[in-house]
């Protein structure tokens, strides 16, 4: 049975219309898979090496025991932004006399083919064979190694189940990242060292290798929960009763906020649906990177959140600026139609708000990696995070009232000035000189951490006031939508 479903995947590959971009995406896969292969393979027959450089002050052996729940810890973090669900269509089968069992065993055969159980291999196993063999012995090595393979499995399926119960409700997904930030934050704050809990787990399998097979344990069991929310979630009553159900979205956790959340749905499905404004979303997940620029070690050292305020502001609130600068306009193509329908223009405000919400808290969640260089920039980030969803919403719709230029959301967002005018330009002095005008007086004074909770406060306090500027930029959007059409005409 597992041979005619890869027989149906394999068939379904080469039949799709778009068969020629999947083969070059394919290519382009494989390509980037082999180079970090390489880099794999590099690290894991030098870390004999370079272990002893990095921490010459420490046994090799203490040093790599210490790397390895590091190593998981971050591909957790990556599997849960980066790692695709496996696809089958469900439907199809699941009328036929064909157990639900292999059908669940397909899915978790599937998910094990995936890059990121590749790299483990290549890492651990060249060090494995050469240095803990020769001091440990031959069964001990089997363990590291059965562990190592163990904690890959786990991570396997426990980022799978996540994100499948993320689905529904994307709190999971910010829960676990939060853990993974306050886990950060006690490493640096030094209350419990990720390193030396990895140096003892592994230190004691060396000694007593039967340990090893709490891993296995665990992986068993999240495979085991996994199959068991598949093996209750594949039924064709419940996938075509959801399909009728639905109020107006695919996105289930939108659901919950009724005709706004079927608002919020709608336009996060023209975002996704067309290229302009899925590249604008996007490009927030490269800037995240951008804290690098920013945060330099001096300026963190001595508190210096003036310098770092902009950087931090950006790389939060992404999301909201470069989307938020066309916030009406991405809907230019069909703005008549909105003014013609019974929408409720409050409802509608609403729901910019919630998808700006949604997207920044993503963002800011994401970013939280950063307190590994410092648990400082979390309290950064968060008054960042609740400027952006406090003040900066309200000044992006606001300032969008006020661009009355068609936008072609079909186009590249590459070298695409179309739509672009002062406005844009304009909006980006008050919404960036703002926070960074509230702290400096602080800052100045001597009192960082002070300027810091006057910001938060200050977006707390308009965040409280939400309600306030629904219906202050309602009225706004009434009084300038004819313009707006007007201007979208053209």
């Amino acid at each position: 049975m597992l041979s005619t479903f890869i027989s149906h995947q394999q068939k379904s590959f080469w039949r799709s219309r778009n068969k020629k971009g999947s083969i070059a995406a394919e290519i382009v896969f494989g390509l980037l898979l082999l180079y970090f292969l390489g880099i794999a393979i590099f690290i894991g027959f030098g870390m004999v090496k370079f272990l002893p450089e990095v921490f010459p002050d420490q046994d090799v052996t203490k040093s790599f025991n210490g790397f390895i729940l590091y190593y998981f810890a971050f591909d957790f973090i990556m599997r849960i932004q980066l790692q695709e669900l496996p696809t089958l269509s469900i439907i199809p089968y699941l009328h036929l006399k064909i157990p639900k069992r292999k059908l669940i065993g397909f899915l978790n055969v599937k998910a094990l083919f995936s890059a990121f159980n590749l790299w483990p291999f290549f890492i651990f196993l060249p060090f494995c064979f050469i240095e803990i063999a020769g001091k440990y012995g031959a069964f001990a090595t089997a363990m590291y190694i059965i562990t190592i393979l163990s904690l890959t499995v786990f991570n396997n399926f426990l980022a799978l189940y996540i994100k499948r119960k993320s689905i529904s409700n994307i709190a999971y997904t910010i829960v676990g990242l939060s853990i993974f930030a306050a886990l950060a934050g006690l490493e640096y704050f030094k209350i419990i060292s990720l390193m030396a809990a990895s140096d003892f787990v592994f230190r004691h399998i060396a000694i007593y290798p039967y340990l090893g097979l709490i891993a296995t344990l665990a992986a068993f069991c999240i495979f085991k929960v996994n199959s068991k929310f598949l093996s209750n979630n594949l039924y064709v009553e419940e996938l075509s009763t959801a399909t009728e159900k639905k109020a107006s979205t695919d996105y289930a956790f939108l659901n919950r906020f009724g005709k706004v959340g079927e608002l919020a749905a709608l336009e996060l499905k023209l975002i996704l649906r067309h290229k302009r404004s899925r590249s604008s979303v996007f490009m927030g997940f490269l800037f995240l990177l951008y804290g690098f620029f920013f945060y330099k070690e001096a300026a963190i050292a001595s508190n210096s959140f003036g310098q770092m305020m902009f950087g931090a502001i950006f790389m939060t609130g992404i999301s909201i600026i470069i989307y938020g600068q066309f916030i009406y306009a991405w809907q230019s193509a069909h703005f008549d139609g909105l003014l013609v329908n019974k929408i409720n223009f409050k409802d509608y405000i609403k729901a910019k708000f919630l998808l700006f919400t949604i997207a920044c808290t993503m963002i800011t969640v994401l970013a939280s990696f950063y307190g590994f260089l410092s648990p400082k920039l979390l309290l950064l980030h968060l008054a960042a995070y609740l400027y952006n969803i406090g003040f900066g919403t309200v000044i992006v719709l606001y300032m969008g009232t006020s661009n009355y230029k068609r936008l072609d959301i079909n186009k590249s967002a590459s070298f695409n000035y179309q739509g672009t005018g002062a406005t844009q330009w304009l909006l980006a002095f008050p919404y960036t000189l703002t926070p960074i005008l509230i702290y400096l007086p602080f800052g100045l004074l001597g009192m960082p951490y002070t300027g810091l909770i006057i910001v938060a406060l200050f977006g707390l306090i308009m965040l409280l006031m939400r309600g306030f500027w629904v219906n202050f930029l309602t009225k706004r959007l009434k009084l300038q939508r004819y313009k707006m059409a007007e201007g979208y005409r053209e």
